[in-house]
């Protein structure tokens, strides 16, 4: 569950980071609700795929341990 939150997470940073820092606006879901600074996308980004890899990490331990 981790790796999916992760992963819309690293999707909305990205697409929040790219609209607003090389077009007009920021693009994504959170856009219409928030107005961030594009370094906030940028951490978001971050905190995705540091959440991403966690959940996968995670898993592979699981799968190992059986």
């Amino acid at each position: 569950m981790r790796g999916i939150i992760g992963f819309i997470a690293m999707l909305q940073g990205a697409l929040g980071f790219i609209g607003k820092t090389f077009f007009d606006g920021a693009w994504g879901l959170l856009a219409h609700w928030f107005d961030l600074p594009s370094v906030a996308y940028l951490g978001l980004f971050l905190a995705g795929a540091a959440l991403a890899v966690w959940g996968d990490t995670d898993k592979k331990r699981k799968a190992q341990r059986v």
